[in-house]
Formats: C-alpha cells, sequence, structure tokens
C-alpha cells in the first residue's frame, strides 16, 4: 500500500515498541517458534505444485527467495510474466505462497461470488482488521455501500466544499510572500492537503481543520500497516496474543473517540429534538453513516470514519505527491497544462463539470499512475475498493484449467501490465497526454479516464470513494497550475520511488520549491 513508504522508514522502530522488560524475553522466544511455523508454511507448497514457480519452490531455498521477493517484487513479478506468457504462477512471500494469474483470468476474478473469490479475507489476512481494528468492520461493511452512493450522489453538493479547502489548505500551508521561492517538504504537505480536503466531505469543518486531528489520520495508517507487518511475522495462532501488545493502532482509535464524541452527540441530539431533517444538517460520512441507523456508538461510528480515512487519504497523497515530482521534473508540459485549465476556468468556473473537461490535467494523473501505482493491484480490504487481489474460499479451476486449492492467494500484475509494449507504446517512457491523446476522437472518452478501468488500466476498479479521490486529484493539480511555479529544491531529474514489497510509494525525503505563478 502507498502509506508503505513510511512503515519502510519506521521498521527500524518496531524493535522499541518492544522494548518492555518482560515482553521483550516473551518475544524473543516467540520469534523463533515464528521462524520454525513460517519455515514449516513455506515448505507445505505441495498443493500448489502444479503451478510453477518463479525462484526457489523447496525449502529452505523458498525462505530466500521471499526475502528476495520483499526488496525486488518488481523484477520477480516481470520475470514470472515473461516466462509463463501471462498463465499463473507462484511466488513466495515471508509469510504464504501466491498465485499470480494473467490478464485472461481477470473475467474469472469479475465473476466470481464472494464464497469463492474473497475480497475481505484476503485483506484480512494482510492487513489483520480483525485484530489492529474490529470484525465489525468487515462483518458487516455499510460503510462501504454508504460510501458508494453518497459520494457519487452528492459530488455536485460536495464538491464546492472540496475546492474550497484545497485552495484554503495550499494558501496557508505554503504562505508565500511576493516572489520568493518556498521549499517544503512534499510527501508531508501533499498529505495534510489531502487530508483536509478529504474530512471536509467525511466530518465537516471545523474538525476537518484541526491540526490534531489531520495528525492522527496521517499516523492512523502507518500504524495499522506496521503493526500488520508485525503480525504477519507470527504464526496464526500467536496473532490474537501479539496484537495485544501492539498499542499504536489502539492509541489511534482512542484518540479519534475523543474528537468525534462530542460531534456524534450533538448529532444524535438534534436528531432526537428535528427528526431526520433539520435547517442545517451536515452532508457528509459521519452524517450519512448515523442516517443509516446501523450503529450508533462513538466507537463502532470512529471505526468507520477512521476506516474511510485509512482508505482514501495515503493512496490519494501517495498518487499526487508522484505527480507533482512529474509536474517539476518536465516543466516542457506545464504550459499546455495550463492552457486547458485557464480556458476551462474562465469559462466555466470551479465546478465539478469543469474539472470533467479537464482532458490533460485527467491523462496527467492517469499517466502517473500507470508508471507508479502498486505492483499489483492494492490490497484494498480495508476499503473494499473492488481489487483484483483474492483468497480462495473452496477449490476452484479457472477457465484455463489451473486448479486453485482453497486458501490460496491471488495477484494481478498491475504494475507489469501496465508496461507492456503489446498494450502501450514506449511503455516505460512518461507521455502525459497518452491518453487524452486516445480520446481525441471524442468517442469512448469516459472509457480513458483516470477512474476507467478495464484490461489495461486497473487502479481505480469500482472503488467507492473514485470520484471523490478523481476530483480531489484533479482540483490540487488545477490549482497548483493556475497558482504557482514549482521546481525541485535540489535537483533536476525524477527521484526514483521507493519499493518495498507491493508498494510504489513516493520518495518521502524530497522537497519540492513553490512560489506564486510568475505571469498569473
Amino acid at each position: 500500500m502507498v502509506f508503505g513508504a513510511e512503515v519502510f522508514i519506521r521498521r527500524q522502530r518496531i524493535c522499541s515498541l518492544m522494548d518492555m522488560s518482560l515482553t521483550n524475553y516473551i518475544l524473543a522466544v516467540v520469534v523463533c517458534v515464528t521462524v520454525s511455523a513460517v519455515a514449516h508454511k513455506l515448505s507445505k507448497s505441495s498443493n500448489l505444485g502444479h503451478i510453477p514457480s518463479v525462484g526457489y519452490s523447496s525449502w529452505p531455498l523458498s525462505y530466500v527467495s521471499s526475502f528476495k521477493y520483499v526488496n525486488n517484487a518488481a523484477r520477480i513479478l516481470q520475470e514470472g510474466y515473461d516466462k509463463y506468457k501471462g498463465t499463473p504462477f507462484k511466488v513466495p512471500t515471508l509469510n504464504r505462497w501466491v498465485v499470480v494469474v494473467g490478464r485472461q483470468h481477470l473475467e474469472d476474478v469479475k465473476k466470481s461470488t464472494d464464497d469463492e473469490l474473497s475480497l475481505v479475507q484476503a485483506a484480512n489476512d494482510f492487513m489483520k482488521v480483525d485484530y489492529l481494528i474490529g470484525p465489525e468492520v468487515n462483518s458487516n461493511s455499510y460503510h462501504i455501500s454508504v460510501a458508494r452512493i453518497h459520494l457519487t450522489r452528492n459530488l455536485g453538493l460536495y464538491y464546492p466544499d472540496v475546492k474550497d479547502e484545497v485552495h484554503t489548505a495550499f494558501e496557508e500551508l505554503l504562505d508565500l510572500k511576493d516572489n520568493v521561492w518556498k521549499s517544503v517538504p512534499a510527501v508531508e504537505t501533499v498529505r495534510e492537503i489531502v487530508c483536509r480536503a478529504s474530512n471536509r466531505v467525511f466530518v465537516g469543518l471545523p474538525l476537518c481543520r484541526d491540526p490534531d486531528w489531520i495528525d492522527l489520520n496521517s499516523r492512523f495508517a502507518v500504524d495499522v500497516a506496521t503493526d500488520a507487518h508485525i503480525l504477519n511475522l507470527f504464526p496464526k495462532f500467536l496473532v490474537p496474543l501479539v496484537s495485544k501488545k501492539l498499542p499504536n493502532t489502539a492509541a489511534g482509535i482512542a484518540r479519534a473517540m475523543k474528537h468525534l464524541d462530542p460531534l456524534i452527540k450533538e448529532r444524535f441530539r438534534h436528531m432526537e429534538e428535528h427528526g431526520d431533517d433539520w435547517s442545517d444538517k451536515p452532508n457528509d460520512i459521519l452524517q450519512w453513516l448515523i442516517d443509516e441507523k446501523e450503529e450508533s456508538s462513538t466507537r463502532q461510528l470512529t471505526l468507520r470514519v477512521l476506516t474511510i480515512n485509512f482508505a482514501s487519504i495515503h493512496s490519494t497523497t501517495n498518487t499526487f505527491t508522484q505527480a507533482l515530482y512529474n509536474l517539476a521534473a518536465y516543466p516542457q508540459y506545464v504550459q499546455p497544462l495550463r492552457e486547458e485549465v485557464d480556458a476551462i476556468i474562465r469559462e466555466h468556473g470551479w465546478t465539478k463539470e469543469a474539472i470533467a473537461l479537464m482532458r490533460k490535467v485527467d491523462s496527467f494523473l492517469a499517466e502517473t499512475q500507470r508508471l507508479e501505482g502498486v505492483l499489483t493491484e492494492p490490497i484494498s480490504g480495508i476499503h473494499h475498493s473492488a481489487s483484483v487481489q483474492r483468497k480462495a474460499m473452496k477449490d476452484l479451476t479457472l477457465s484455463d484449467g489451473t486448479f486453485i486449492p482453497k486458501g490460496t492467494h491471488l495477484f494481478v500484475p498491475t504494475y507489469v501490465f501496465h508496461r507492456d509494449s503489446a498494450v502501450y507504446d514506449n511503455p516505460g517512457t512518461f507521455n502525459p497526454f497518452r491518453f487524452s491523446e486516445l480520446n481525441d476522437d471524442g468517442s469512448e472518452s469516459a472509457r480513458h479516464h483516470m477512474v476507467a478501468s478495464g484490461e489495461t488500466y486497473l487502479l481505480f476498479h469500482d472503488s467507492p470513494g473514485r470520484f471523490l479521490a478523481s476530483n480531489e486529484l484533479k482540483t490540487m493539480l488545477a490549482h497548483i497550475l493556475m497558482s504557482y511555479d514549482v521546481k525541485f529544491e535540489d535537483r533536476v531529474s525524477r527521484p526514483r520511488s521507493v519499493h518495498w514489497d507491493l508498494n510504489v510509494m513516493a520518495d518521502p525525503g524530497v522537497r519540492v520549491m513553490f512560489r506564486k505563478r510568475a505571469n498569473n
């Protein structure tokens, strides 16, 4: 996942989580048990023996291959894709074997039911949602339908708030003076802007601008991911015990409840006094959740809001930071982008209709995602996008006759698909108007938009928050183009992304410089 950049950095701090006298001794013993358990698990690949491997397939060498996969997943996935020509192959990860399927299997995944191939269970195996957040998030995922319906239906109503928050956040965080360049940490700055814009829709003003609320939501996804990485090192029977020794996620939940408790109580008080509707009733996700009448306690509603934040903030932050790096690295594309934005805003103003007309802006972001997206379609079980990672809940046979045993995890190598020369011309080259040029004839224009998905472009799928994310991304890029000049602080070329396991992350150490647009 995209927030893995911080997880990658914070690996060095994992030991500090265990720096408790008694716990240290317990965990030292547990690690020994774990290594033995994982070794046993990786050695038991006989039920997948009919599927070829990339790397070593027998213990103990398969464990060596699993460590190579963590740091070289892109190369290993490409090797398997080239070698097996789209037929399934398996790779060993640190705690399980996974089967990588080809483009021709996408229809199999699409047609499968949840009791055949489960996204929720795949996500839970990786992110340990049941132990870190709570089993109710998966057992009754009503927040997904709430987000899917309302974030799409109410886009025109909440877009002015998103635009206002984006513009205000940039102005306050950059605080530019005259024509002077100012350097800011790219990832950190973008994350705060995204968090504010998203939470303007999730919880509204003034909480969306509260520094502590912003900080805890920025940290929460990293805490969950860090704790999940730790839990994934342990055999299943030890996970419940170890999860109770990891305080970060629980502390984040308690911290969020302190912010939301008075707000939730106030909303219920209004409902008791005025019924389901009142004159200034909020139009945000928190209220939509309350209106569903599925849950009423502060903790229950807090978990839903945190989960939705977790799903949206870090993926949007990573995508936009990658786009910002491209904008700074390829200044030759700024003028055509500005011409499009200036003309559309001049005619239509800052509206969702205007944003929808920005084809070059959309293409710039789509091309950024194509080249700097995750290695496989994201494990988004925490936000339940229609990803193409699944866990087989029963024995299955794919359309090409490949047998998939119960319990097998299936991946689709998105990163490799997006670099396939059979699909894309010069696939390794950043061509920001690749997708807008495909739309030039005016036919099937929506097919090549950033939120579209098919066999050749596999990022958003049917994610319930894709229209919110798309509008945030395009509004942020359009605002920068209209208002600022951008460059790197101490470099000219684009920084290389950080690869860790399935994640492709924007380099978190890069600083970007802004100044007021010279010819605004």
